[in-house]
């Protein structure tokens, strides 16, 4: 009896070399298998930050090619290795695998360590979730772990409008922050939180 030893494929986005949007191109790969603690997501939507441009344009964060770009995912789990215990196959997730290291988002699967997903809300679309691992993280990280913002402080936040800024200022609001944001005046709309 012959064990089969075929790797799965998939389709990704790759590069060979550093450059404009030019040097990406579609390929088959082989597929990523889960390792202990992590799990397979099936990528339904990817984010697109400015650390993947720059990272494609300067070859920063590549390693050897062929390398494949993207951090910031949205999708459902297909399989999970040993020791998993946080998800199940069938689960919608949304995430920032392996960040600063190569992750490998701009493919149909991607692996990374259980931990670097949370489930996604029901009421996301894949796309929308996808767009937010890097962003809201960074508005997170510098309103509660660095400046450690408690109900009733007065928080500014610059570029309120913008991909981390409307976010700064839902997350403060959230933290009980009175919020006052600036932004140009056509972005001011966007950059009021929604009543309530």
């Amino acid at each position: 009896m012959s064990e089969d030893t075929t790797t799965a494929r998939m389709r990704a986005i790759i590069q060979e070399s550093a450059g404009g949007p030019e040097v990406l191109t579609l390929a088959e790969v082989d597929r990523p298998e889960p390792m202990p603690t992590e799990v397979l997501v099936r990528v339904h939507a990817a984010g697109v930050n400015p650390t993947d441009w720059k990272s494609r344009t300067v070859g920063r964060l590549l390693g050897d090619p062929p390398a494949i770009l993207g951090w910031d995912v949205s999708g459902v789990v297909e399989a999970v290795g040993l020791g998993v215990t946080r998800f199940r196959p069938g689960d919608e997730v949304f995430g920032m695998p392996r960040f600063p290291h190569k992750a490998g988002g701009y493919a149909e699967y991607v692996t990374a360590r259980s931990r670097h997903f949370t489930r996604k809300p029901a009421g996301l679309d894949h796309v929308h979730a996808a767009a937010l691992p890097l962003a809201a993280l960074t508005a997170w990280q510098v309103l509660h772990d660095t400046a450690n913002v408690q109900p009733g402080q007065h928080v500014l936040i610059h570029a309120a409008a913008g991909g981390v800024g409307h976010l700064a200022v839902q997350l403060a609001k959230h933290l009980g922050a009175y919020v006052i944001g600036t932004a140009r005046r056509s972005k001011h709309a966007k950059a009021l939180p929604p009543p309530g």
